[in-house]
């Protein structure tokens, strides 16, 4: 991706089902789970550069012994740092002889996260204020196991302020500025609630004292617990928890917008935000992992049973399309052929840019991202080329003119072209602080392969996605505009972006995507400021509504143009400026029919065409615009209080 963009978090879950003993015995180490956990992480670590924090609760502690753990960082290298140091630590009590390494009770008692529970979390903060407090997992305390609670998740709530008024209105002193705060004290207000039912229930029934614990424990009811809290989130979301008693939960929102699979042997029970993390730390088959079932929560007991239900009634899916041409690791096999399609769907629309001159055209991407699409453009290519041959032979056939020299024409001529042209350096740090100078650094990140490019080139490159359109104007575009092509194409596999997301992905500023910059400069181009007023005005009416009689009133913005206008306009705002170049810059982007029918399954597609799978989704929008016509910065995700 050229535009520098952030997104989700990822999550890790490990639940033995088996003794320590048992991994002591067939793996030589007790910190198996932890060893897995790690693995999991380091294979999603391209969701979360920000920070990390892992967790742990140990099974069966005797009284007085702490049971629960967690660890949290957000310095450079945060994943080093957190395991470096606990390994560190294991190995240090082990010289000093404070567990023996070889004794698996040893290691339970005495490391902190020698335990049968692990979650892990890789983190990019998209709201509220970011250090090592900011860090999944977040840890409610209490002096009973049961009402102990640790949550993680890959989630954005877009109703957080009505979230925190909730609790206001509970008597209860939520911190502003993190959704994370309000998805823990939901879940541990109405734990609070069935544990002191259960209690008093226990308590009036005679029960002793000393018995009641362990009565909570095996009657404690998580699923209802979680009905409860879920009940008024609006967002997408994948969370995972873990109570003091050593239960534990994982639960994807409903409509699947995040991504969560599972794994499930007779050793190990573990979740992942992606597949193949799954299947390589595993050794396991693509069939053997499966998706998480939006709706539904998986609930492990402390005594291993478990159990997936439904807590929310079924909805249309909309899962991420982002995690599909971006986000996800290019590794999966489904992912990697999804993007291929990508590509190849751009081939119709390219050929007409260049007049079907492949002799006259370079095809290339923009790193490393791209890399998989370019592929599939390339195959796509040669697949029409083919075709076309086919057909010229054929009808020279009928006419009896196959010749030599005709079949070397047809054969030899006019095949795609593909080098790799376009590098990108190891990346810079801005040291110089005035703006002139950064952009001056910037516009070096990007260097070419010279001399593959002839003055009566086309130049192709295959870009996943145009966000902003900065990276684009500002570094790549003078870079190749140095190997002085007759014509530069860039290709998006992804359709213009044109609304706020606002359930994780870092777009929810309006004013910043080039699509709709674009799109207000040919309304007041038009002599429309008029419309755009309007379209004020009614934003501000529709978040006066309540949520569910919302509409998206942003869509009007774009009804006034075809993607072909905005798209022209687009290429006139990203010519590179202050070169000697004169050719033409055209961008391409993908339709939303062709990303539809290149990805399997449902997709959601609201940043492209506007339709948002939840309410929230509406507020955001009509707020990202409001927004925007004031002048005020900041992301749009929620509505004050």
């Amino acid at each position: 991706m050229s535009d520098s963009l952030k997104h989700e978090c990822g999550i890790a879950v490990v639940r033995l089902r088996k003794p320590l003993s048992y991994y002591q015995d067939k793996y030589g180490t007790s910190l198996w789970g932890l060893n897995k956990l790690f693995l999991l992480m380091e294979k999603q670590r391209n969701r979360g550069q920000d920070g990390i924090g892992i967790g742990c609760a140990k099974l069966d502690m005797p009284l007085g012994q702490p049971y629960i753990f967690r660890r949290r960082d957000a310095t450079h290298d945060s994943m080093s740092a957190v395991f470096s140091k606990e390994l560190k630590s294991f190995n240090k009590k082990a010289r000093k002889g404070h567990l023996d390494p070889n004794d698996p009770v040893s290691v339970k008692e005495n490391f902190d996260f020698g335990g049968e529970v692990l979650i892990g979390h890789l983190r990019y903060g998209t709201s509220g204020d970011f250090d090592s407090g900011s860090c999944h997992p977040y840890l409610r305390r209490s002096n009973w196991p049961t009402r102990t609670l640790m949550v993680m998740g890959n989630f954005n709530m877009t109703n957080t302020g009505e979230l925190n008024k909730k609790l206001i209105d509970r008597g209860q002193h939520p911190v502003f500025g993190t959704d994370t705060q309000t998805v823990l004290e939901e879940v541990g207000f109405h734990m609070d609630e069935h544990h002191t039912d259960l209690y008093h229930q226990l308590r009036d029934q005679g029960v002793p004292g000393n018995e009641i614990p362990a009565h909570i424990s095996e009657q404690i009811d998580l699923l209802n617990i979680i009905k409860q809290s879920a009940a008024p989130w609006d967002g997408g979301y994948a969370i995972g928890g873990v109570v003091g008693n050593g239960d534990m939960f994982v639960m994807r929102d409903p409509r699947g917008i995040r991504p969560c699979h599972v794994y499930q042997d007779d050793e190990v029970i573990a979740f992942a935000s992606e597949r193949v993390p799954l299947m390589t730390v595993f050794e396991a088959d693509k069939d053997d992992v499966k998706e998480v079932e939006p709706g539904t929560v998986t609930i492990v007991r402390r005594d291993g049973s478990q159990k997936t239900q439904r807590f929310h009634k079924e909805m249309p899916k909309s899962p991420c399309s982002f995690e599909r041409i971006y986000f996800s690791r290019g590794n999966d096999p489904d992912i990697y052929n999804e993007r291929k399609a990508m590509g190849a769907a751009l081939v119709k629309q390219v050929a007409e840019k260049i007049d079907n001159n492949f002799d006259k055209a370079v095809i290339s991407f923009i790193p490393n991202t791209a890399e998989t699409a370019y592929f599939g453009f390339l195959d796509g290519l040669r697949y029409m080329r083919r075709d076309q041959v086919r057909e010229e032979i054929l009808e020279a056939s009928k006419n009896g003119e196959i010749t030599e020299e005709l079949l070397d024409k047809l054969i030899l001529r006019n095949w795609p072209r593909g080098e790799k042209l376009v590098h990108k350096d190891v990346k810079m740090r801005t040291f110089i602080a005035q703006e002139s100078g950064r952009a001056q650094l910037v516009s070096h990140v990007y260097d070419v392969t010279y001399d593959l490019v002839k003055p009566d080139d086309a130049l192709v490159v295959l870009d996943d996605s145009i966000v902003r359109g900065t990276t684009l104007k500002d570094s790549i575009l003078k870079i190749l505009a140095r190997t002085n092509p007759r014509k530069i194409v860039v290709c998006s596999t992804a359709p213009q972006i044109r609304f706020p997301d606002c359930y994780g992905i870092d777009m929810s500023q309006l004013g910043k995507f080039i699509a709709f910059q674009a799109t207000i400069n040919l309304l007041k181009r038009a002599g429309q400021n008029q419309y755009i007023d309007e379209t004020y005005n009614l934003c501000v009416a529709e978040l006066a509504k309540p949520a569910e009689e919302r509409i998206n009133r942003v869509k009007r913005i774009y009804e006034q143009f075809t993607d072909e206008e905005i798209s022209a306009e687009i290429s006139s705002m990203v010519y590179p400026e202050n070169t000697d170049w004169n050719g033409e810059v055209e961008v391409v982007f993908q339709t939303i029919e062709n990303l539809h029918s290149c990805i399997e399954g449902g997709s959601g597609d609201w940043y492209f065409t506007g339709d948002y799978p939840t309410p929230g989704g509406y507020a955001t929008a009509n707020l990202a615009f409001v927004k925007w016509f004031e002048g005020a910065d900041g992301r749009s995700y929620d509505l004050p209080l």
